[in-house]
């Protein structure tokens, strides 16, 4: 498949003194029960470090674990609703109040979305290294209601609602009232930069890695955790979208500005339960003493054996909050940081880590070059996935949105994308996962890599599904009969879904499972910068495509009369582009060395 054969499941790597034949009793025993049989953690305590909210060692039988979940869940459930209730419908209210054309609105939206998946950077560096995951999120929380807020005031305040248009003549909005809809708009967006890069991992966090039946089991929170947030986005893609447009955008704005101050509440709600890890200092100022220990260092000679490296002797490593990591052989320079020279020991540098660093340390840096390859061509899919809210919304826009007597609001479309997420999450984690894992013997039954490269396929056939229903719908238009129905996108926003399941899914795992434990919050805000990188690469991609294609007087492939375009070009780009980038991350995978914890 699409592994090396270096790696190893994470599960398993971190398992010492194992039988040999473990991995091959499926038959006889069921995996859990399998893991159930190595050495674990017996006292009444954690132990993988984490403690309650004063900062003591808290009891693993009460704390936790599934019973802590539920709040989380309904947390990000109900925050998801918010996000989207804006996010879904955002293309519309650009064009129908802002008085956008098609690829300026579609521009406006993905730079806004990726800027929502920027600001994570912000919110992980506070976590990782000042604040801890429950307090980043408490903050930001605030934050984004204040957003909610404040977008809210913009559509139902008449002085600051933006001017409707008077027949053919549509008023220009003044500038303070810009400036309110766009100071909510991205104040939601920072907002979102506390939250999104912290409760997955914080939920993560809530099962621990030393012990057995847990770590089974955080394999499974992943998935739940993206159920819950196709949840919000159904209810949001569904009834909010309805009601922004036959209620007005006041109510719908209002509606979910609700449902965040119910997110918040849920949080809190939970504290008793939670487990809580430390932060562990700057990720940045630690990558950065490797770098310049490693320069200090280039003209010596490292040692040929490892183990001469320098490493605390204790137990713990000496980030805080942080297990050893076990030394890898990749990237060699920069072990010169752990080196230990005469000098080190003369002037008793061992404390000054700009001058010498421990092992861990060293890879922590190595594991994020290493992850770099894979992180990048999830960029692809996630230019892939913004079309969901931009051209899917606006190919709907020109086909037949009537059902009966019902019109369907073609943002509504999204539905199908989630319910898809909805109903392959249960069937990945009940059917696939059993059925996967007696091939493989992985206790996850794919792994991640495996996971993310199903996803990245059947992305193409995504992109390919749209070509071919724009192709369809153009005929229908130029033979000026009744238009193509809106109930043809269907097959796209499923596959779409589809895809998420396994690559969105699988990435967020990789990224958490694969991650210093001081960093893990800074690798899932990476996760979440391909996301923001992804949209600004399709408004790039918008860009450019309009630019070429409109030389010389052309009308170009998405003008504002779709009908005479060609935005099945446009599908086919992204699907050629999908196929290549598949190619690069087969490349990438094969090779990658995963993340070896003491």
């Amino acid at each position: 498949m699409l592994d090396g054969p270096r790696e190893k499941e994470s599960g398993i790597r971190s398992v010492r003194n194992r039988p040999m034949g473990s991995l091959q009793d499926e038959q006889s025993a069921s995996l859990e029960e399998a893991l159930l049989r190595e050495n674990e953690n017996k006292g009444p305590y954690t132990g993988d470090g984490s403690v309650d909210i004063y900062g003591n060692p808290i009891l693993k039988d009460s704390t936790g674990n599934w019973r802590a979940c539920p709040f989380i869940l309904g947390n990000e459930g109900c925050e998801r609703l918010a996000f989207y209730g804006i996010s879904t419908n955002l293309v519309t209210y650009l064009k129908n109040k802002l008085h956008q054309g098609n690829t300026s609105a579609a521009r406006t939206v993905t730079i806004w979305q990726g800027t929502c998946y920027i600001t994570p950077l912000i919110g992980a560096i506070l976590a990782d290294a000042y604040w801890g995951r429950y307090w980043t999120i408490a903050v930001f929380s605030t934050v984004y209601f204040i957003g909610m807020a404040t977008l809210t005031l913009s559509a139902s305040v008449p002085a600051f609602k933006l001017p409707a248009c008077i027949g053919s003549f549509c008023p220009e909005a003044s500038a303070f009232q810009y400036a309110i809809f766009f100071s909510g708009l991205y104040l939601i967006s920072l907002g979102t930069g506390g939250i999104k890069p912290c409760v997955s991992s914080f939920g993560a966090d809530q099962f621990d890695d030393t012990d057995p039946r847990e770590r089974v089991k955080k394999g499974s929170f992943f998935n739940w955790y993206f159920f819950s947030i196709n949840i919000g986005a159904l209810i949001s893609s569904s009834l909010l979208v309805w009601v922004q447009d036959n209620y007005g955008w006041g109510l719908g704005f209002a509606i979910p500005t609700l449902f965040m101050g119910l997110a918040i509440l849920s949080f809190f709600f939970g504290t008793p339960l939670y487990r809580f890890q430390k932060p562990g200092g700057s990720p940045i100022v630690r990558m950065c003493q490797v770098i310049v220990s490693s320069f200090r260092k280039w003209k010596v000679l490292m040692p040929h054996d490892c183990s001469l490296l320098y490493e605390v002797p204790e137990k713990s490593s000496a980030i805080k909050g942080s297990r050893k990591i076990e030394h890898t052989d990749e990237l060699r320079f920069l072990d010169k940081a752990a080196t230990v020279t005469e000098t080190d020991t003369n002037t008793g540098s061992f404390s000054n880590p700009w001058r010498l660093c421990t092992v861990t340390q060293v890879e922590e840096l190595k594991i994020l070059v290493r992850m770099f390859p894979v992180w990048a061509t999830i960029i692809v899919f996630a230019a892939v996935y913004a079309q969901i809210s931009t051209m899917f919304v606006e190919q709907g826009m020109a086909m037949d949105t009537k059902i009966g007597s019902f019109a369907i609001p073609p943002a509504s479309l999204s539905t199908f994308d989630v319910t898809s997420v909805i109903i392959w999450v249960p069937i990945y984690d009940s059917i696939l996962v059993p059925v996967a894992r007696r091939f493989t013997g992985k206790e996850r039954g794919f792994s991640e890599l495996q996971r993310m490269g199903i996803g990245l396929f059947i992305s193409i056939l995504a992109m390919a599904a749209a070509a071919v229903v724009e192709i369809w719908r153009l005929d229908i238009a130029k033979a000026e009969t009744v238009p193509l129905s809106i109930l043809w996108q269907m097959p796209q926003y499923v596959l779409v879904g589809a895809a998420e399941v396994f690559t969105f899914i699988g990435s967020l795992e990789f990224f958490y499972d694969q991650s210093p434990d001081a960093m893990r919050s800074l690798c899932s805000a990476l996760w979440l910068l391909t996301i923001a990188l992804g949209n600004y690469l399709s408004s790039f991609i918008v860009t450019v495509v309009a630019s070429i294609t409109t030389r010389g007087g052309q009308i170009g492939w998405i003008p504002d009369n779709l009908n005479e375009g060609h935005l099945d070009y446009y599908f086919w780009l992204l699907a050629g582009l999908s196929f290549l980038n598949l190619l690069v991350y087969v490349a990438c995978a094969t090779r990658y060395t995963s993340k070896k914890a003491t």
